[in-house]
């Protein structure tokens, strides 16, 4: 496809999230206004993402590494990031489980994205230590209790074109140590083909997106030692799992 047709097919992707979104927003708020019915907000969540790409063309295929995830445990799923279709194949692998994503505060502001950060989700004001900390602290309280978090450990999606796994920050890693839950790296082989970023500069076009989960990482014997161990890991892995494609 030519670049102002992927743009163009950009705008529609767009129309269809948006559209999905207003159609869904009634329920979806009123499962936002109390804690108990974030389970449910999630499940739409997951609907929303799932029908707003099957109208644009897109798909998600999920290959597993090994044997299926046991969704009853409780876990930090850990993502690349190139593609803001990253966040809706993570919502879909997850549909069934009580997560919450954390993120940068400037998505309280977002259209599609306030009604989450101002709910299930949890913010983190990165330039401030204090409120990183309260963040990181509210995230062990929802994992104690049974929450799934998912947070992207680059902190953001890089402005490398094509996408390299850049350097990972501590914060998933050291939370993951301290509360003794289990690692899973995913790793989205190629969402960035179909939309880089949100599409604004290559445009975007129909397709699927292969996403491969690789198998949890048990953190219960680590100390807080080997943060940067756990992490490099987690690095090496996406990195040679990219270089296979």
């Amino acid at each position: 496809m030519k670049t102002s047709l992927k743009r163009l097919y950009t705008f529609f992707y767009r129309f269809n999230v948006g559209f999905i979104y207003i159609v869904f927003w009634p329920l979806m708020y009123y499962f936002s206004r109390k804690e108990e019915r974030y389970p449910y907000l999630n499940k739409m969540r997951s609907a929303w993402g799932y029908i707003s790409s099957l109208l644009s063309g897109i798909r998600y295929h999920y290959e597993i590494e090994k044997k299926p995830i046991d969704w009853s445990r409780t876990y930090i799923i850990c993502p690349n990031h190139t593609s803001s279709l990253d966040i809706t194949a993570i919502s879909i692998l997850a549909k069934n489980v009580n997560y919450s994503f954390m993120g940068k505060d400037e998505l309280l502001n977002g259209f599609v994205t306030g009604l989450f950060f101002r709910s299930v989700d949890l913010p983190v004001n990165r330039k401030s230590k204090v409120e990183s900390f309260r963040a990181f602290k509210r995230a062990g309280e929802l994992l104690q209790n049974g929450t799934t978090m998912i947070i992207f450990p680059e902190g953001t999606i890089s402005g490398n074109y094509p996408p390299k796994v850049v350097e990972f920050k501590n914060g998933p890693f050291k939370l993951a140590i301290e509360m003794k839950v289990p690692i899973i790296p995913v790793t989205a082989l190629d969402t960035w083909k179909v939309l880089w970023d949100e599409g604004i500069k290559y445009g975007s076009r129909p397709g699927v997106c292969h996403i491969f989960v690789h198998e949890p990482i048990e953190t219960a014997h680590l100390t807080i030692d080997d943060i940067d161990k756990l992490r490099d890991t987690v690095h090496d892995i996406m990195e040679k799992k990219l270089a296979e494609q």
